[in-house]
């Protein structure tokens, strides 16, 4: 059974980035300061990303999109990170993550990186 993450050297530099964010920043700001931040760190870390990419959303066979939506950062056109400032993730997270996913047709690697709000 192989147990290697997928993307392991990418989420190893996004989560390095978050905790140096935590680590100055704590807890208490809205999630825009935290997505700012993490943008500067992983800048730093030498990671590509896109912040909210802007993406639309299809219905079964309609030619027009239907909506549209934005993820917080897609990193190396591979890895999806979502931040919340919340005091508990709930399961509507988990189903917004996972529908970014298939939005941007990335495969099954998310990160929601929770930032406790006081």
């Amino acid at each position: 059974m192989n147990t290697e993450l997928k993307y392991k050297d990418i989420t190893e530099k996004i989560i390095g980035a978050s905790f140096e964010v935590h680590t100055f920043l704590g807890n208490g700001f809205q999630e825009v300061i935290y997505q700012r931040a993490l943008a500067y760190e992983m800048f730093k870390a030498g990671l590509e990303f896109a912040r909210e990419i802007e993406q639309e959303i299809y219905y079964k066979e309609l030619a027009k999109p239907i909506g549209t939506r934005r993820a917080d950062f897609v990193v190396e056109g591979k890895v999806l990170v979502e931040l919340k400032a919340i005091i508990q993730l709930e399961d509507v997270h988990l189903a917004q993550a996972l529908n970014y996913l298939k939005a941007y047709k990335l495969e099954v690697v998310c990160l929601l990186i929770l930032e406790v709000k006081v």
